[in-house]
């Protein structure tokens, strides 16, 4: 079997080091029925948007096979699970909790507490209700007071039971893809309505920090932000100031608001009609303490002047790619997290999310997932390299504990550890899965 070749002298082999598994509530839950319905419900339903035009009604029934699911974490042994809430299975649409949800949730914590493990709970990856979505989504200020009374409603019940809070997850995605891009619920393709969302987002992770420092002061507080770190095509000073803009705009825009309470200069480039409309005093609430952010990295992007637009992105063939695409880079990975770490004051960070899709298949009972296993091997020393750089990395989680819906590739792409065999539901652990269990094993014992 191979091998990650992380020491047993590392940082990261010591006992207080998080290794984790993630995952998110309309990606692997099912159960479409014992839910509202969400914003991806609709979205799938329009012709074209789904690679396969599945949808996530079914996906790996997690509801069903929670128990399963939880024995496998306890039995590859990992630390500490990350996991989303399903906003619309925890929530009525008059704004009340739903018990019957916040209790599947409740028995999913204790079991995972019995096993040892910390339980890391994001409280949006994407799932907005879709009756919410229907009065503007993101693009309606009053989702993010909205989002506020969910995350003050919801977090009484279950903090006993919880380690961290993260407030949203990658609201760049949300935001970008959904509203800018259109390729991500609500489908919505404008520069302006991208910005909004994106301010909309951050306001309501700054209301909700506010209740979650009030109700729940003993969690790591804060929130998931992804990263692609960018690099200029050649050292033109063209090239090197479209790199920067992008940078600024897919990867700073939704960190300085957090970090520094103002958003990057590149906002000044922008057309009046597509700059943020920032009310008085947002920007202080958006800027709450973090206790933690969460780092989510697959791969870095490069970029080009262009005509009459501030950046252009190149596909690049430079390094080799995974099923998605993406070029697999672990030293943009260390540049990102060195760099990061010299440009900001940062709280602690966790590596929430990290893996790769590749075409998966089962032979004689095996998933010989040697490229994940070379991927994850080579992104586990990049984190080792940035902590021995001083960035202060405390946990890493692989994405993702099982395959699931992938959003708008549908079914079509496969990055678990676990292999799903969406028909029969059956659960096959791949060779990186009993890899993750010997490294963590080896740490074990060290």
């Amino acid at each position: 079997m191979k091998h990650f070749r992380l020491a047993t002298t590392s940082n990261m082999m010591q006992p207080d080091f998080i290794f984790g598994v993630a995952t998110s509530s309309y990606q692997i839950e099912g159960a479409r029925n014992t839910r509202l319905k969400a914003n991806w419900d609709s979205f799938c339903e329009k012709d074209g948007v789904i690679a396969d035009s599945s949808n996530g009604d079914l996906s790996c029934e997690h509801i069903a096979h929670w128990q399963q699911d939880v024995a496998i974490m306890a039995d590859i042994g990992v630390d500490a699970y990350r996991l989303s809430l399903s906003w619309c299975r925890v929530m009525l649409e008059d704004g009340t909790v739903n018990l019957e949800g916040v209790k599947f949730y409740i028995n999913l914590f204790q079991a995972l507490k019995a096993h040892g493990m910390k339980v890391f709970v994001t409280f949006y990856h994407w799932d907005l209700p879709d009756y919410l979505d229907s009065q503007g989504g993101w693009l309606n200020r009053q989702t993010a007071y909205e989002f506020a009374n969910y995350v003050e409603t919801v977090t009484p019940y279950i903090a006993a039971y919880v380690d961290s809070f993260a407030t949203l997850n990658e609201p760049f995605c949300s935001a970008y893809l959904g509203y800018e891009l259109g390729i991500h619920a609500p489908g919505h393709t404008s520069q302006k309505a991208g910005k909004i969302a994106a301010h909309n987002l951050l306001l309501a992770h700054g209301l909700a920090m506010e209740v979650l420092n009030r109700l729940s002061p003993s969690t790591e507080n804060g929130i998931v932000l992804n990263f692609s770190p960018c690099y200029p095509l050649t050292d033109s000073n063209q090239d090197l100031l479209a790199c920067r803009y992008a940078d600024e705009y897919m990867n700073l825009w939704y960190l300085m608001p957090l970090l520094e309470g103002r958003y990057p200069s590149i906002t000044d480039l922008l057309p009046d009609d597509v700059k943020p409309e920032i009310a008085a005093g947002d920007m202080a609430i958006i800027a709450a303490p973090l206790d933690f952010i969460g780092i989510n990295y697959y791969t870095r992007k490069v970029y080009q002047a262009g005509n009459n637009v501030l950046f252009k992105e190149v596909d690049s063939n430079e390094y080799a790619k995974t099923a998605m695409g993406w070029e697999v880079v672990p030293s943009a990975f260390v540049d990102l997290l060195t760099d990061l770490n010299k440009r900001f004051q940062l709280p602690n960070i966790y590596i929430t999310e990290n893996g790769a899709a590749f075409d998966d298949e089962i032979l004689d009972g095996e998933v010989n997932d040697l490229a994940r296993i070379d991927y994850i091997d080579e992104h586990l020393l990049a984190v080792e390299q940035a902590i021995q750089h001083g960035v202060p990395i405390k946990g890493y989680f692989v994405w993702s504990l099982l395959d699931n819906f992938e959003w708008s590739e549908g079914y079509t792409k496969r990055f678990g550890i676990v292999h799903v065999d969406y028909k029969t539901q059956k659960r096959t652990l791949k060779q990186s899965a009993l890899a993750y269990k010997a490294l963590i094993n080896a740490r074990n014992s060290n």
